[in-house]
């Protein structure tokens, strides 16, 4: 609908202050960069960039001009007479971007674009693609399955479930404050606790849930009906290792560790509780050598703060 092939059944599409709703594809100011980068393979770089441009019927020097000023931006003066079959991945995304940028888009479309990246490109890729698009002031709405590119790339992010839209708001916003169990599980890992509210106190709620012998103490001023089933996540980050139970009100829940995956700058420990449930906790090794560090089979104690829980919206 944004790009104009699909017409929507009720509503606007307004774009600084212009209604597109009925303004076919190539009169709006929007461009779309695809997964595929969709380079021609018989023009060299500097002309898949002057592409659009001429379509347009700009002036020769206007053109050039413009050709000129996005191999700048995305760094590839020196690749300008090559083809695309002659560049890597990583060259070939900025020329994509450098042709969607040339005619200078109010809005610009990313479907995917780093999907055919490896890792350790994609990462560089990421914030490359976020200064350029900060330099130039480019609007950009982004499609990507992938979280973390959505939190690293992002100033808002909208959560879509069957075609509609859970939540949206800034990255921590999303992380931090997730108001249904759907966005809670789709960005990040989490630990989700069912129950129903036992007590309410000034500032807090204690819900009691079968998944932990003590109840759960959360930081929170949520409107929880008696009776009805609540849900209460909590990060894996969050969690803690202690070596005593806790005298301050935190919460903590006892187990046996039945997993570890260990990941260099961190370890997640798998933890199943004498209830049965399964518990997540993700440490950071801060020592090269994980002495006293829990291993298979160990019973250990867990803890976390109040604050650290949030009460999830049905």
């Amino acid at each position: 609908m944004l790009a104009g092939f699909e017409q929507p059944t009720q509503g606007q599409i307004v774009l600084d202050g212009q209604d597109l709703s009925h303004v076919p594809p190539y009169q709006r100011p929007i461009n779309m960069m695809f997964q595929s980068y969709a380079l021609f393979p018989h023009m060299t770089v500097e002309q898949n960039i002057a592409f659009g441009l001429k379509q347009d019927k700009l002036p020769a020097n206007e053109i050039k001009s413009r050709v000129a000023e996005m191999l700048t931006l995305v760094h590839m003066q020196e690749f300008a007479k090559r083809k695309p079959h002659q560049l890597s991945g990583g060259q070939r995304q900025r020329v994509a971007l450098a042709r969607s940028l040339a005619k200078r888009p109010k809005l610009l479309l990313l479907d995917e674009p780093m999907g055919a990246l490896d890792k350790k490109l994609r990462d560089r890729m990421q914030l490359e693609v976020v200064d350029i698009l900060e330099r130039v002031g480019a609007t950009c709405v982004m499609v990507t399955h992938d979280q973390e590119e959505a939190m690293t790339m992002a100033g808002r992010i909208a959560i879509m479930n069957r075609g509609k839209f859970v939540q949206i708001g800034e990255p921590e916003e999303i992380y931090e404050h997730p108001n249904s169990r759907f966005s809670a599980e789709f960005i990040g890992s989490v630990n989700v606790f069912e129950g129903v509210l036992k007590e309410r106190l000034d500032d807090a709620l204690v819900i009691d849930s079968p998944g932990l012998r003590h109840p759960l103490k959360v930081d929170s001023d949520a409107s929880v009906v008696d009776g009805v089933p609540v849900f209460v996540a909590l990060r894996p980050e969050k969690v803690m290792l202690c070596e005593q139970v806790p005298e301050d009100g935190c919460n903590f829940a006892v187990g046996e560790v039945v997993h570890i995956a260990y990941l260099g700058d961190l370890s997640i420990y798998h933890v199943k509780l004498h209830s049965g449930q399964m518990l997540t906790a993700q440490l950071q090794n801060g020592h090269r050598y994980r002495k006293g560090m829990p291993t298979w089979g160990d019973e250990v104690q867990l803890c976390w703060d109040a604050d650290s829980c949030v009460v999830l919206g049905n």
